[in-house]
């Protein structure tokens, strides 16, 4: 019994670990691209998240041949101008009981210039380089969401998307800006080649105004 406990224990420790953390990515002007695991709404410690050993080898899409390198605390990865796009699957196994398992995507994005989505799950701005967003699951808006932006001095503010899947984030002084949202899927699933009973989809955007 206290080995089936301490198992339990572990899985539900994991579970909140994988939805705590995101994937985000930074970029300033025109230069590499820095991919970064953890939880955006806290200073990162030196040498980065404990988690960030997991992240391993993060797709930038359109796909990329440019080398990744890792530095203390993100992957460092130089790529084209314009916005970054980044998925991973791969960070945490599926974990849970057979028949139950739970597994997560990450999905982030750097940059507002273009006003599409590329991703699966992808948070889009309606215009270029404007402050209202929609978030888009292949290629539809979702309704009735919630966004956390969480400001260059690490306050945060919850909103929801419109009937539209459309909001106006709270963007007030210049800065770094992370907006991340979670959603849950449920059905008959696949993640990688195990199957799943719930997926939570994480997306993150990242802008400096």
């Amino acid at each position: 019994m206290l080995k089936l406990s301490a198992a339990l224990l572990a899985l539900t420790a994991l579970s909140n670990v994988a939805q705590a953390h995101e994937i985000w990515v930074e970029r300033d002007g025109a230069g590499p691209a820095r991919i970064y695991l953890g939880e955006p709404a806290d200073a990162l410690p030196p040498g980065g998240d404990p988690e960030f050993e997991k992240l391993k080898a993060p797709r930038i899409v359109p796909a990329s041949s440019a080398a990744q390198a890792r530095k203390a605390g993100y992957i460092e990865v130089a790529v084209p101008a314009g916005d970054v796009r980044v998925i991973d699957d791969t960070v945490f196994a599926p974990w849970g009981e057979e028949g139950k398992k739970e597994g997560v995507v990450y999905y982030a994005r750097a940059g507002r210039a273009d006003a599409k989505a590329a991703l699966p799950w992808e948070i889009v701005p309606t215009a270029a380089n404007g402050d209202s967003v929609v978030l888009m699951h292949d290629g539809k808006p979702v309704p009735a969401a919630k966004l956390t932006v969480i400001s260059p001095d690490k306050w945060s503010k919850i909103v929801t998307t419109d009937a539209q899947g459309r909001v106006t984030l709270p963007v007030q002084g210049k800065g770094r800006y992370i907006v991340t949202t979670s959603q849950e899927e449920t059905g008959d699933l696949t993640l990688g080649s195990a199957k799943v009973a719930k997926i939570y989809h994480i997306a993150t955007l990242t802008f400096v105004r």
